[in-house]
């Protein structure tokens, strides 16, 4: 039992990197548009490289309230389009679902539970299938 345990674990972390890659995103993302948005010497680096809008005087920059005021202007299409980008794959993903389309995790548990079958033929592949599926 331990081998097929061990066989149906082989790429497990190959197969879940996307998922990673994800949460590392979203974690990076989420951080950084705080002081992306809010945060004066962030602002003032990002308008500098990517942005390079006209800023205010000093005065106006003294909360940072007026700072994200200030580069709110050009970060809210951005914000606002990966806001909807979400919604929309969410909404794409519940209706896949809802057709009986298998998102990428359901396809690559039924690979790896037609990977341990073929290995272990002898064995009963409605077990195997439910075994791999669940671990």
């Amino acid at each position: 039992m331990e081998e097929i345990r061990e066989a149906n674990g082989e790429n497990f972390a190959v197969h879940h990197l996307p998922h990673g890659v994800g949460l590392v995103g979203a974690i990076v993302a989420g951080i950084a548009s705080v002081p992306l948005v809010f945060y004066l010497p962030s602002v003032e680096r990002f308008n500098d490289a990517y942005v390079t809008a006209e800023m205010p005087d000093k005065v106006d920059l003294e909360t940072w309230l007026e700072v994200g005021s200030c580069s709110w202007s050009w970060m809210e299409p951005v914000l606002g389009e990966a806001s909807f980008l979400l919604l929309a794959a969410q909404f794409a993903r519940s209706q896949m679902k809802n057709l009986g389309i298998r998102p990428y995790t359901n396809f690559m548990r039924e690979r790896r539970a037609d990977k341990l079958i073929s290995l272990y033929p002898k064995y009963d592949s409605t077990i195997l299938g439910q075994f791999s599926r669940v671990h």
